[in-house]
């Protein structure tokens, strides 16, 4: 069956764009018709040169945490204006750009159309609406809150990539003068060390340490580079056994909190994360022993799921969840204050919103004394690095023109 693009006016006049399988145009008009709907413009499918192009392996890929977002806050503003979520799914689905994303839409909105609930037709997708979407969603169609819980969720959504943002942009100096950084030394290294060791064997010089260091070096470079490529890939994947490692990736995370300048940047996110997420799912109706449960599914730390974990325990005995916080390594003594008020107030989600955004703040100032620490670091290193290959090639050269002056 052909896929026939189409646009119609439905009864209230507003235009719906969409996609629909069939055999023939003329189905797509029958179709269109018996649904009370006025069609305006029927395309037919692409073929031959004008067809588009498909990548099998880009068309699978999941959609971005962004393409996400901008779906959950368009089907808010669908469902808060009285459109019907049927019909919201299928004029989503016409505007949607990602292919595989347009298909997952496509799907969910056949199975809503069949009598299935949003929050279930989800569930068939982990990659694109994780265990804490689907637990939202089917929070809000318990309370007959779907619009406002979808807002919610856009508007964490966001948040979460504001604060992906700000890492990457302070790990991305790091990073690109480490590879200029590599890159410089391989060549001096590669290329110019070499002509220098030349010139100094025809002069029969005596070298010192750091000259025959450099020539070792380079020789290796220039003869057996590869197995630097083989130990790189033998590290990742020998990381990567161990952090599969229970214990592993709990002495592993472990260090990452303790790391001089990232360990303060990642206990922060983790705390402004938590902070976001937990106080999202108790402002939406879910218990709170389920949003421990769900919080900790989405925490990217071992230390931090444990704490989680002992706090939800906590709580299913009957005590306050900020007596086991208040144990923990990550949450400094501030959060579990606030979050004993909210647990004695009543007003948790209001004391985790306040918890959140404060983090927020904290994360943008970390990431600033971040980038500030590390680009005198990084300076230091390019220069002590260049220093060392011009310092051993030229000493030989100093002493040369020494004996040679006498």
């Amino acid at each position: 069956m052909a896929v026939f693009e189409y646009r119609a006016r439905d009864r209230s006049g507003k235009i719906l764009k969409s996609q629909m399988e069939a055999e023939t145009e003329a189905q797509v008009r029958d179709t269109l018709r018996a649904k009370n709907l006025m069609i305006v413009e029927i395309k037919a499918p692409k073929s031959g040169l004008n067809a588009d192009l498909k990548i099998p392996f880009l068309d699978d890929r999941p959609p971005s945490l962004k393409q996400v977002s901008i779906f959950s806050k368009q089907l808010a503003t669908l469902i808060n204006a009285g459109v019907p979520l049927v019909q919201s799914l299928a004029v989503l689905q016409g505007q949607i750009e990602h292919k595989g994303f347009q298909k997952t839409v496509k799907t969910i909105r056949s199975d809503v159309e069949a009598g299935t609930p949003l929050s279930e037709a989800i569930t068939k997708y982990p990659k694109v609406f994780n265990r804490l979407y689907v637990n939202l969603v089917r929070a809000g169609e318990t309370s007959g809150t779907l619009d406002s819980v979808l807002e919610r969720i856009a508007a964490f959504q966001e948040k979460e990539l504001i604060l992906r943002g700000k890492i990457k942009s302070a790990l991305t100096y790091p990073v690109v003068v480490l590879v200029f950084a590599i890159l410089i030394t391989y060549f001096l290294l590669t290329t110019i060390v070499p002509q220098f060791a030349g010139i100094l064997a025809q002069l029969n010089a005596p070298l010192p340490f750091i000259t025959k260091m450099l020539m070792a070096v380079s020789e290796f470079l220039q003869h057996s580079a590869w197995l630097l490529v083989v130990f790189a890939v033998i590290i990742t994947f020998a990381y990567r056994w161990v952090y599969k490692m229970p214990k592993g990736r709990m002495v592993i995370d472990d260090i990452k909190l303790k790391l001089p300048v990232f360990g303060n940047l990642t206990q922060k996110s983790a705390i402004a994360s938590f902070a976001r997420t937990f106080g999202l799912l108790i402002s939406s109706g879910v218990n709170i022993i389920e949003a421990l449960e769900i919080t900790k599914g989405t925490a990217d730390n071992a230390i931090v799921e444990e704490t989680i974990e002992n706090a939800k325990n906590v709580v299913m005995v009957g005590e306050q969840m900020s007596s086991s916080l208040a144990t923990s390594k990550v949450f400094p003594p501030m959060v579990v204050s606030m979050i004993s008020i909210g647990e004695e107030t009543g007003a948790l989600d209001s004391m985790l919103s306040k918890v959140g955004d404060f983090y927020d703040r904290e994360v943008d100032e970390a990431v600033e004394s971040m980038t500030a620490a590390i680009e005198p670091i990084m300076i230091v290193f390019l220069g002590g690095i260049v220093g060392t290959i011009v310092a051993g090639m030229f000493l030989p050269m100093f002493s040369i023109i020494g004996q040679l002056s006498q």
